[in-house]
């Protein structure tokens, strides 16, 4: 009977963990492709919060890439790889604070429509994302720290929406450089969480 449970324990996990896998790599190539033409849209419109969303999605395929190195890990190895995560958190959030102190010298103006439309794109790659993570996000500490990047996607995705309806009715760069302040302040606030979490799960 006991060697039943355990049998039937382990079939559960290793399906769980092959799930997880799957959904790994799926959004994995989600964030890659969405990295390339935000990127590319973002220097194209001279946009900051364009620029910074492309940032933090190959922030999330670096982090997803990780996740999926620790799967199949111990509770020790996931929680370096969350740790790893906090890093680049933190690392996006000073790389768009810098840029965005750059744009807020250099006075230029976003182009709005290029803003909103590969917006639009982000936002439906991101709620994908976040659908495929939610129902593995109490797993463990490694799937709680992929959705937590995923659902500040789509805070990023509707901020980079409301500056370029802001942009094109004001014809200034100063909402997108708002929307640019306020995601350094949402990547080091989910940063220093996740940080806090894996160091005590990495010292206990």
């Amino acid at each position: 009977m006991s060697d039943d449970c355990c049998q039937s324990k382990g079939s559960e996990l290793t399906k769980l963990k092959k799930h997880q896998t799957k959904v790994l790599w799926a959004v994995l190539v989600i964030n890659l492709v969405m990295f390339v033409v935000e990127f590319g849209a973002g220097i194209r419109a001279e946009s900051l919060s364009l620029t910074g969303d492309s940032l933090d999605m190959l922030g999330d395929a670096l982090v997803y890439a990780s996740s999926l190195y620790v799967v199949n890990k111990g509770r020790k190895a996931q929680a370096g790889s969350a740790f790893f995560k906090g890093v680049i958190m933190f690392l996006f959030a000073i790389a768009v604070f810098a840029r965005a102190l750059y744009q807020l010298f250099a006075e230029v103006t976003p182009a709005a429509t290029i803003m909103s439309t590969v917006g639009v794109a982000a936002l439906l790659a991101n709620l994908v994302c976040l659908s495929l993570l939610s129902r593995h996000r109490k797993d463990n500490l490694n799937m709680s720290s992929v959705w937590l990047c995923s659902r500040n996607d789509i805070i990023a995705n509707t901020s980079v929406l409301v500056a370029a309806g802001l942009v094109f009715l004001m014809q200034s760069a100063l909402p997108d450089l708002a929307v640019g302040f306020f995601l350094t302040f949402v990547f080091a606030k989910s940063a220093g969480k996740v940080l806090t979490q894996s160091w005590q799960e990495i010292s206990a």
